[in-house]
Order: structure tokens, then C-alpha cells, then sequence
């Protein structure tokens, strides 16, 4: 009996996660995470339930931009800091906002999805990040996605604004 899976394409862009590429549809700069499902992210539906599909953002973007300072253990440097040098110690990335469309139903694959991960706008002390999300698969888009994170000072609440090299960095990551 053939192995069904052997019928599948080659996963798109496998083996490149974390790396910055040119975006497929326009070209501009952006992270490639590949992010595994788990088979706990389906719902009645059969597809990956719209509330895990935050889950598999924040492990795109924790793979982009890395681990916040003081939390986890050192691992992969990420392709782009977000509170890399000149960042206050104990400054905190939070988050104020996401908008997540759905554009396609995303089903469980034991391929992980491709994230595409880059940044849309940048402000005084705080970054906008876009999202792709594609079938790992055929590569179609099923999510596009934003969330604005701010950075504060945990004591005050008060906004950290971002340095001039802070800024240039992540301008480096604008589509």
C-alpha cells in the first residue's frame, strides 16, 4: 500500500525557518518561522481553531524577534531583536492589540505552517508587526495578521520609547 503522504508536495521553504527572505508575494524583507500544529489545535470543525491560531502568531513572533530579556533560557539568537541593545533592563514588550483575518480554513498538517513575519510600521514606543500565515504545504495564505506591541516600564506602566538604532533595526524588517 503507497504511503499517502509520499503524494504530498515538498513542504514549501522547508528547512529556511528563521531566516530573512523576500516576502512571496511582494518581495519585501521578512522572517520565514515555520511553526508546528498540534493535533489539540483542531476544533469540531477540523480545522485549527481561530484562538490557536494567536498561539501560532506569538510563536512566529517570538521566533523573529526573539525571547523578551529575563524570561526563558538563551537559545537561538532570533534574526531581529526587539528589545536588543538600549532597551532598559526589565522593559516589557506588551501586547495592545491584534487583528487577525481569516482567509481560508487552516487544516492540521504534520507540516509545520509557514509564517511570514515582518514589520508594518514603527512608532515612538511601540511596532506593529504583519503576519502571513501559509499551508505548509501548498503555500496559500490562510491568515493575515497584525499585532501592535508597546513597550513600558513594569514599575510606572509608562511607555519606553524606542532609540534611533532601535528604529533602524526594525526599519531594516518593513514591508
Amino acid at each position: 500500500m503507497a504511503d499517502p503522504a509520499s503524494s504530498l508536495p515538498d513542504p514549501v521553504l522547508s528547512g529556511q525557518t528563521g531566516q530573512v527572505l523576500s516576502h512571496p508575494d511582494d518581495g519585501h524583507p521578512a522572517v520565514l518561522v515555520q511553526v508546528a500544529l498540534r493535533w489539540a489545535d483542531m476544533d469540531a470543525y477540523g480545522h485549527v481553531n481561530n484562538v490557536q491560531v494567536a498561539r501560532v502568531l506569538e510563536e512566529a513572533r517570538i521566533g523573529a524577534f526573539g525571547v523578551p530579556g529575563g524570561t526563558g533560557a538563551p537559545g537561538l539568537a532570533a534574526p531581529v531583536s526587539l528589545l536588543g541593545e538600549g532597551m532598559p533592563e526589565g522593559t516589557q514588550a506588551l501586547i495592545a492589540e491584534h487583528t487577525v483575518k481569516y482567509r481560508k480554513p487552516l487544516e492540521y498538517r504534520t507540516v509545520p505552517v509557514q509564517v511570514w513575519v515582518w514589520v508594518s510600521a514603527v512608532k515612538g514606543a511601540s511596532v506593529e508587526i504583519a503576519y502571513s500565515v501559509r499551508d505548509g504545504v501548498e503555500g496559500t495564505e490562510c491568515v493575515s495578521a497584525t499585532t501592535t506591541m508597546v513597550f513600558a516600564t513594569p514599575s510606572t506602566g509608562r511607555p519606553v520609547r524606542l532609540t534611533d538604532q532601535q528604529r533602524a533595526a526594525l526599519a531594516a524588517l518593513q514591508g
